[in-house]
């Protein structure tokens, strides 16, 4: 969904940061409105904000941006969120205390749209007593504090104070305008594949790349809840931003590191592909031709099912399964729903969903089938999600 940003640039090193971030939001069909600082214009200039953003610049330094001299009140009108990265310690005070004497905390005093920080500063001020008060203000008055990250910073100091990456504010900034229709859930979340050794270098796994998994952890984050990740072995980047997070590669891994959370949730999201079968005699040492012509013998022993596991807990939490099938899709998820006990499953066909970027899904719970056409896996974790607030609400 397309949204108009603006974004705020304060006086800091970390400046550099926010072209890539215009570029991302712009990736993401965005329309996007730079305000600069008089400060932040030393460090990056603005008509390099203007050639990544489209639009005129906005700084106390530079004329690009033409109006009726009411730019502090017409920006944060047009704005649909209004995001300062990177904020510095001066100007995240003067916000906290309601001082307006410059351009970026005349547009925070007069915005109706709601207001990101993303704090950048030698780690020392951070910490420092003053600033940690202001931050608190910033937060108790419903202003969203993007914390600050641990690494080298700029004057040579190691510690937290420098801004999240531009890929990290991108992908969390769209939970600001998105419903929290889970606050409050606390959801555990499967993902990925499995893997079964074989040997030291060898085993049984599958296609799946944990797309549909991390899609759906980023869609129930942004509803609001609470996310447990568990997740086996991935082609695609972690999310951000979630509650807690761990990798367990086999089955039997993925089963204890389930069991181990799952009495604190709400819901359980079963999307990992696990494999079926482990391997029973699997070795220690890498199995090698020995000139025969005779392959190795290996025994299979069936692994848990984590979902079935769950679903029959005396107090389960709500339990959503999916079904990836290669043949007579709807039949077999139904049978799979009813067999597990579960009241909601996600039935998807392999040759559409497994490796790629896009999905096509049916959600089956008690009530309805709902069968959603074939879209990006971001969206298919939305409709999900819609689905689910619906029944924990």
């Amino acid at each position: 969904m397309s949204k108009h940003i603006l974004l705020g640039i304060s006086g800091g090193i970390a400046a550099y940061k926010s072209c890539e971030l215009v570029r991302l939001l712009k990736k993401q069909g965005h329309d996007v409105t730079v305000a600069m600082s008089r400060a932040a214009a030393e460090f990056v200039s603005p008509l390099t904000f203007q050639a990544l953003s489209g639009n005129p610049v906005l700084s106390e330094t530079h004329g690009g941006y033409s109006g009726n001299g009411m730019a502090h009140i017409n920006l944060t009108r047009q704005a649909d969120v209004f995001l300062i990265a990177p904020a510095t310690a001066n100007t995240i005070a003067k916000i906290a205390n309601g001082i307006a004497d410059n351009l970026l905390t005349n547009l925070a005093a007069a915005r109706k749209c709601p207001l990101a920080v993303a704090p950048a500063m030698n780690v020392e001020m951070w910490f420092n007593p003053a600033n940690r008060r202001n931050i608190a203000q910033l937060i108790s008055d419903g202003i969203t504090v993007f914390q600050p990250v641990y690494g080298e910073q700029a004057c040579g100091e190691t510690g937290i104070g420098r801004m999240p990456e531009a890929v990290e504010l991108a992908e969390l900034l769209p939970d600001l305008w998105t419903e929290k229709t889970l606050q409050g859930k606390k959801v555990l979340i499967t993902a990925g594949a499995t893997f079964e050794a074989i040997d030291p270098v060898r085993g049984i796994t599958n296609l799946s790349s944990g797309q549909m998994g991390t899609a759906l952890a980023r869609a129930c984050r942004a509803a609001g809840a609470e996310v447990t990740l568990i997740y086996g072995q991935l082609q695609t980047p972690l999310p951000f931003g979630l509650a807690y997070t761990e990798q367990a590669v086999s089955a039997q891994a993925m089963y204890e590191t389930v069991h181990k959370h799952i009495g604190r949730q709400d819901v359980f999201i079963s999307v990992a592909a696990v494999a079926d079968y482990k391997v029973k005699n699997s070795s220690p040492q890498k199995l090698k031709k020995d000139g025969s012509g005779i392959p190795p013998v290996i025994k299979l022993a069936e692994n848990p099912d984590i979902l079935a596991s769950v679903a029959s807990l005396v107090n389960p939490p709500f339990c959503i399964g999916f079904a990836a099938e290669s043949e007579n899709v709807l039949e077999h998820a139904r049978a799979k729903r009813l067999r597990k006990n579960i009241p909601m499953l996600v039935a998807n066909d392999v040759s559409i969903a497994m490796g790629k970027a896009t999905n096509q899904i049916t959600i089956i719970d008690e009530k309805q089938e709902i069968s959603l056409p074939e879209t990006d896996k971001n969206q298919a974790a939305a409709a999900i999600v819609a689905r689910l607030a619906e029944w924990v609400k």
